[in-house]
């Protein structure tokens, strides 16, 4: 580009026309804020859905079935599912949502046996089981454990809701109180409520009571063996009255929030929409900006400066107001997305609409590289124009 000695100059030239300057960077501000928020919505459900080459996670749900309430099997077959080859766990877990329909507000409880998310080991002698891959911000397991009717929280909900530790709250007609707040590396975790199995069971009402749950979460002990597991459990139960249906857990996620993923899908083409329409503010900046200084640029020419530097000047001016416009755009979206702890949830599962660092880098990037573009033509005309003709230019 230039050299930092010249900066001054593309500042001046920006600040001689505050009014254009300020309502091109409100401008791209505004589409890059829409742009970024596509992307988050994006990484969201890349983070849910795309399977890593170490998933070892299925899950069991009943067959032709979807939504959490329409989906009941019998707990005892987990002891079957356990002596399945390449099993290494199962867990028996009951879900209630008080909306099963895509919505920004759910809240979804998850039963669980305590001995599995606890561990043989106990709250005192530290978790050993699910719990022992979170990071409890408040609260204790070992308050979970006290009280049948506690939960553990997930950090998205309890912002979400503005939940603490010795609150209690109500949703689809079941009252717990939150015995700790937990942040978890998975997804799935962020957005739910962890109770007790025996009591969501019995709390549920028409969710099938004791002896009834809604899915078995398995773990297998190779990530090869993943659809071989799979097709031997759906295999066990095939001739029973409640079959299965076995499937990687982000492929279920993706099959479950089908809806979500397709509605995202769609708003890359408003991601590129909103580019588009960067490219055309900051073009439109610098075309006016140019014909404005043409008998400038003549004097600055014959004072010395090259045709090409004054290209340069030019292509850093766009790039100066793609760039900060875009991170005026993109620093507001990460913060509402941040502070906002949205989630699209459906059929129990969830979405997260996440922000990170890379999506910043990579919105300044693009901003800067949209704010270059615009620039090259009114830079290229500019530099071919003869002096003499800047000088006869009106």
């Amino acid at each position: 580009m230039i050299a930092p000695k010249f900066m001054p100059v593309v500042f001046k030239q920006l600040w001689r026309h505050r009014v254009r300057s300020v309502l091109t960077l409100c401008g791209v501000a505004i589409a890059m804020f829409l742009f970024i928020a596509v992307q988050t919505l994006q990484e969201g459900v890349r983070q849910s859905t795309q399977a890593a080459a170490d998933d070892t996670t299925l899950v069991v749900y009943r067959a032709n079935r979807f939504c959490p309430a329409a989906s009941r099997l019998p707990q005892f077959y987990v002891d079957r599912i356990e002596k399945i080859p390449g099993v290494v766990s199962a867990v028996p877990v009951k879900i209630v949502v008080n909306n099963c329909r895509a919505s920004l507000d759910v809240v979804t409880f998850r039963g669980v046996p305590r001995e599995d998310l606890v561990g043989p080991q106990g709250g005192g002698a530290g978790p050993t089981g699910w719990a022992g891959k979170w990071q409890l911000i408040s609260g204790s397991v070992a308050e979970w454990e006290k009280r049948s009717d506690s939960a553990l929280v997930g950090e998205t909900l309890a912002a979400r809701r503005g939940f603490r530790v010795g609150q209690s709250f109500d949703a689809s007609g079941i009252t717990v109180t939150v015995a700790g707040i937990i942040r978890s590396p998975e997804p799935q975790d962020q957005n739910v409520a962890y109770v007790h199995l025996d009591f969501l069971q019995q709390a549920a009402g028409k969710g099938g009571g004791l002896g009834s749950v809604t899915q078995f979460t398995v773990r297998v002990d190779d990530p090869a063996k993943m659809e071989q597991v799979a097709e031997a459990i759906d295999a066990e139960f095939a001739a029973e009255a409640d079959p299965t249906m076995t499937s990687p857990e982000k492929a279920f996620v993706a099959q479950a929030g089908a809806d979500i993923v397709e509605i995202v899908k769609f708003t890359r083409w408003l991601g590129w929409g909103c580019l588009a329409a960067v490219l055309a503010l900051v073009a439109n900046a610098i075309v006016l900006s140019v014909q404005d200084r043409i008998k400038e640029h003549a004097v600055l020419q014959t004072l010395g400066f090259r045709s090409g530097l004054i290209a340069r000047l030019i292509v850093s001016e766009g790039m100066l107001i793609g760039l900060l416009g875009g991170a005026l755009g993109t620093g507001i979206a990460l913060s509402v997305v941040h502070f906002g702890n949205f989630s699209l949830s459906q059929e129990g599962l969830s979405i997260s609409v996440s922000a990170s660092w890379s999506v910043l880098a990579w919105g300044l990037v693009i901003s800067a590289g949209v704010g270059i573009v615009a620039g090259l033509v009114p830079a290229w005309r500019a530099g071919r124009r003869e002096i003499a003709s800047c000088f006869r230019a009106v």
